[in-house]
């Protein structure tokens, strides 16, 4: 059986090179629409999504985090592999550092973060022990390890609104609480992808030292810059791990997926 693999690039991961002959879907459901892109590689189909849209237009707090996610859903994706451009809140963690992050602690305060909103919806309290696909985990970390790179196996992401970066005395707060790594994007999306049953694990790369840690002022044109430098050990990432995916896979996810119900069409652009 063909696997169906979504990626989910973030800033400063707007195209995957070793992917050809891309057609462009737009996906309809619910909660809006999304355009993305679609690739068979080997025996695989691969669905690449950009979080921020084309050019980078769509700011963290206006992404339509509830449409990409039910979008995965409808096209029965069998794992998704995001991306993330992070500040480091230790000095051990350093910018070019890969981290497959375990946990997430959540700092957003106007974004719709639930499929269970109420009305015709059920209750649903999802379990959160271990947020992230391990299965997923797994293969990226097996993946960093084999090419040598520089990769943390755990991390502790902290999602802040946004688009403004961190005040230093929120930095120190962040970083007393347990959080080990700064951004914007991570949190809903990888609520909804548990609450949609679906695997879901985060890369993060570490392109700054948070306010008050880092020497110089934050820009996102240094994030940008980072990410450009590394954007090829991130297409060589997902290649090898679209190309060990694992046929049979013995996670829990799939079970949070049976409360929640999306339907939704599917056009070629």
């Amino acid at each position: 059986m063909t696997n169906k693999l979504a990626i989910i690039g973030g800033t400063g991961l707007y195209h995957l090179e070793f992917l050809e002959n891309m057609e462009t879907l737009a996906i309809t459901t619910e909660y809006g629409e999304t355009t993305l892109q679609k690739a068979i590689y080997e025996d695989t189909e691969v669905y690449f999504m950009t979080r921020h849209g084309s050019g980078h237009k769509v700011p963290p707090h206006l992404v339509n985090y509830r449409a990409n996610i039910a979008a995965l859903k409808v096209l029965e994706v069998d794992g998704i592999f995001a991306t993330a451009a992070v500040g480091s809140l230790r000095q051990d963690i350093a910018p070019g550092t890969m981290v497959v992050v375990d946990q997430f602690m959540d700092q957003t305060r106007d974004r719709i973060s639930t499929f269970f909103t109420g009305g015709d919806m059920p209750v649903v309290h999802t379990d959160f022990t271990e947020p992230y696909c391990p299965e997923l985990r797994s293969l990226l970390i097996s993946e960093c390890h084999k090419a040598g790179w520089n990769y943390r196996n755990c991390g502790t992401y902290v999602t802040t609104e946004g688009p403004r970066f961190e005040t230093p005395a929120e930095i120190v707060a962040m970083s007393r609480l347990g959080g080990e790594l700064v951004g914007m994007t991570n949190v809903p999306e990888v609520v909804l992808a548990r609450e949609a049953g679906l695997c879901y694990s985060t890369v993060a790369l570490v392109t700054n030292y948070a306010a008050g840690i880092s020497e110089n002022p934050l820009t996102h044109e240094e994030v940008v810059e980072v990410m450009k430098t590394y954007k090829d050990q991130l297409n060589n990432l997902f290649q090898s791990c679209i190309l060990n995916f694992p046929r049979e896979k013995e996670c829990s996810c799939l079970e949070a997926g049976q409360y929640l119900n999306i339907k939704g069409q599917i056009n070629k652009k």
